[in-house]
């Protein structure tokens, strides 16, 4: 007697399996697209800084050697490409720049595995063999910045020259430079990619720029002495449904009223003083008591080249203001300079972390 027939089934593969086929596939696109754009703007800024600094030494070489005419030129660069292209192109980057040219001079002999925060330090070294090998061992071993300043720092190469036996110098390079990998993110974090790109880091460039200078700001008003306390951080005015913060909120014994400070990076627009002048109605509405005098405003814009302030009172109230409020408060060019000041220091902070 026969058998029944076997029933033949089709194997078919679990959406799980599809989708990590497919998910492999998308990564490797992306990986390899984000590669490429790296090593294009790697390229591109290594290029156009090389063509820089040999442009400035041709300049030099034109007989404008003098130390005092050379500061001048660029410093006038300095000042006229910051204006027109961004950041990247104060004065000691120009240097870097022509530093970079002089230390190498033929074009050809450049690593296109490097950044220009590599060859920033490269040309810092003065022994041309020294800085010759550490590009080449740079590019070879896909060090990062930092672990190729630890090269540097601690003398590799020296030691490699004066050891007879290499095998040792060589392994504890290795097993140092393994935990200095540079990630993604450090790249796209790197202060002198954004400068080239004319691009701003947002994620510190307004968040924590932001925090730094008004933290700097309250320790400043608190320590004039002119009689300001400190309130509340983030003060919520709810009106019509929509909540409004306040960065900062003080009160001044000797005027007896608040005082409401703002910051905004950017700027200054004429709605900034228009939403000051709101805040400052529904606070005297909601918080002012008898006694207390009218509430004052105070909106700090803060721009990568300058700082503006002012003070914001109601129309019918500037006669006062200008009596009574002005001589127990910093002026506005003393808060603009401080604010200017504190942004300079913050970003210097920041720039220092990202390193």
């Amino acid at each position: 007697m026969d058998s029944a027939p076997k029933k033949h089934t089709t194997q078919i593969n679990s959406p799980s399996t599809s989708n990590s086929a497919l998910l492999s596939d998308i990564k490797s696109v992306i990986v390899e697209a984000r590669a490429l754009v790296r090593q294009t703007v790697n390229n591109t800024m290594v290029h156009a800084y090389w063509q820089i600094g040999r442009l400035i030494v041709e300049d030099e070489q034109l007989g404008n050697t003098r130390a005092q005419y050379g500061k001048k030129i660029l410093k006038s660069l300095s000042t006229q490409l910051t204006a027109e292209l961004g950041k990247g192109f104060d004065v000691t980057n120009l240097r870097n720049m022509r530093r970079f040219y002089l230390a190498f001079e033929k074009q050809e002999t450049l690593s296109l595995e490097l950044t220009w925060s590599h060859y920033n330090v490269l040309a810092r070294i003065e022994n041309p063999a020294a800085r010759l090998w550490y590009m080449e061992e740079s590019a070879e071993q896909h060090w990062s910045v930092r672990a190729l300043e630890r090269q540097i720092g601690t003398l590799y190469y020296e030691r490699l020259l004066s050891s007879k036996n290499k095998q040792p110098v060589e392994q504890e390079a290795q097993e140092k430079t393994q935990v200095l990998v540079e990630s993604a993110k450090d790249y796209l974090r790197d202060p002198y990619i954004l400068d080239f790109l004319n691009l701003q880091d947002k994620s510190y460039q307004e968040n924590e720029l932001e925090q730094g200078i008004i933290n700097n700001l309250q320790q400043f008003l608190l320590e004039l002495g002119k009689g300001f306390a400190f309130v509340e951080r983030q003060k919520r005015l709810r009106f019509d449904d929509e909540d409004f913060y306040i960065d900062l909120v003080f009160y001044n014994f000797k005027l007896k009223c608040f005082l409401l400070l703002d910051l905004k990076i950017g700027k200054l627009k004429h709605q900034d003083v228009g939403q000051m002048d709101t805040y400052i109605r529904l606070y005297d509405e909601r918080y002012t008591s008898e006694g207390d005098n009218p509430t004052i405003g105070l909106v700090l814009c803060s721009e990568k080249s300058e700082a503006v302030v002012k003070y914001s009172v109601l129309s019918d109230r500037k006669q006062l203001f200008a009596a009574k409020y002005l001589a127990h408060l910093p002026t506005e060019e003393e808060l603009r300079i401080e604010l200017q000041k504190e942004r300079e220091r913050v970003q210097a902070q920041l720039r220092k972390q990202q390193e």
